[in-house]
């Protein structure tokens, strides 16, 4: 087996896939691991597009 580290993920997404893990009773890097493999099926017989991430969207003071 491979070690992987994952460095800076986002507050949200790792928050998402605590509660996924949970729901699947699933360990939090068996529900990773599930999730790249179900995002990666059929990914060597055609390109599949990966979805793009999720941009939080801050509103930001307007100038005067």
């Amino acid at each position: 087996m491979i070690t992987l580290t994952l460095k800076g993920i986002p507050k949200a997404t790792h928050r998402e896939l605590k509660k996924r893990a949970a729901v699947n009773r699933r360990s939090l890097n068996n529900e990773i691991i599930f999730t790249l493999e179900t995002l990666l099926d059929g990914a060597g017989q055609e390109a599949v597009p990966l979805p793009q991430p999720r941009k939080s969207v801050e509103k930001t003071p307007s100038r005067r």
